[in-house]
């Protein structure tokens, strides 16, 4: 397995039981895999024979067999069944990869997206102003009105005014809708590096992130190659790369297409690429060209990026690569949309959209 790393492993050892040791490995090796669980299981007994990842006590047969108690793969088909991932794995793993991804974040309040203006929100702060009409009274600072009262009015005499009434400052707290689009091509395996996973790692994180801490916002995700298709968040795990170009230009069509649908005035794009676009379809045919920076392409695709920004729709592009031509491609479109670019490593790529999300959603709201 290229690119994958693995220390010796001693039962006992680290957190959790062999159990819960095992199913984090297994999970990784399901993502690599895109769900095979046959393959999966495959490779975690190659490990094991290699690095002893069981013992007497505790062999893969007993592993197996938790996995199917605990709700975690379940048989499908009849005859010659197969085992395949529940909704319970597919929640776990995407847990997980926001633990791996993300995990250097704190635990927050739930769609805590706060902005530096005032007003109706859901998060308090310290500051004390007085009561306007339309202020919610579950703001109400009480003790301070009472205060107020008892100082204006005294105890003999005393009333609650409306001028007497304080109420506690709120961060208004944005709601955003974010497309995330992801590079499907064969690049994305090229030359023995498997760029996918990781790929698919940081999109599951950010899914998660959005739907258990920021509720009310929107994710759309669609892959593109040739085409661009929308899929779902249980999806994810299960995605390959395939024979495919990379047509940028339909994966944009798609993402404003699902943008305009969202009557939320504040939208982004995530895009997650390692190469340049080499296609784009007239017609009912493909027009494609690998080599080089092809001028329709990529003058279509700046079309696009320009009419994002008209629209005030960011694109936060994150390109896998290093490649100097490729860089220059990437300054050219993000100058087009006024967006952001990063041309991180892999490994660094969890981190980048996660600040970025946190900044896109501040900034939208300080103009």
């Amino acid at each position: 397995m290229i690119g994958w790393k693995f220390s010796e492993f001693v039962p006992g050892k680290g957190e959790g039981s062999t159990f819960d040791q095992l199913l984090k490995i297994f999970q990784e090796l399901l993502v690599y895999t895109s769900g095979d669980i046959s393959e999966a299981l495959s490779w975690l007994t190659e490990l094991d024979k290699e690095y002893g990842l069981t013992n007497e006590e505790y062999g893969m047969a007993d592993f197996i067999q938790d996995l199917i108690d605990k709700g975690y793969i379940q048989e499908e088909g009849q005859g010659n069944p197969n085992f395949v991932p529940t909704s319970k794995m597919e929640i776990a793993i995407r847990q997980k990869a926001l633990e791996d991804v993300f995990g250097q974040l704190k635990k927050s309040r739930r769609g805590n997206h706060n902005t530096r203006f005032g007003g109706g929100g859901d998060e308090p702060t310290s500051d004390i102003r007085p009561y306007e009409f339309g202020d919610r009274l579950d703001q109400l600072a009480v003790s301070e009105s009472l205060r107020n009262a008892q100082i204006n009015h005294g105890i003999d005499d005393f009333r609650l005014t409306q001028e007497d009434l304080e109420v506690q400052e709120t961060y208004y707290q944005a709601q955003m809708s974010t497309v995330l689009m992801i590079d499907i091509s064969h690049s994305m395996i090229l030359y023995g590096e498997d760029r996918i996973t990781p790929a698919k790692k940081v999109a599951m994180a950010l899914s998660e992130l959005i739907t258990t801490r920021y509720p009310k916002d929107t994710l759309d995700i669609i892959v593109f190659g040739n085409d661009a298709w929308q899929i779902e968040i249980k999806d994810l795990p299960y995605l390959q790369v395939g024979p495919y170009h990379t047509n940028t230009i339909a994966g944009l069509e798609l993402a404003m297409d699902l943008l305009r649908r969202r009557r939320n005035p504040n939208k982004q794009i995530f895009m997650i690429t390692d190469g340049k676009p080499t296609c784009m379809k007239k017609g009912k045919r493909y027009y494609k060209n690998s080599f080089g920076l092809d001028r329709k392409i990529v003058n279509r695709t700046l079309t696009l990026a320009q009419r994002c920004r008209k629209l005030d729709i960011p694109i936060t592009t994150f390109m896998i690569a290093r490649d100097p031509y490729l860089m220059r491609f990437v300054d050219q479109f993000t100058k087009a949309n006024n967006g952001k670019a990063f041309y991180s490593s892999l490994q660094g790529l969890g981190e980048y959209i996660f600040m970025d999300y946190k900044n896109n959603k501040g900034k939208r709201h300080r103009r």
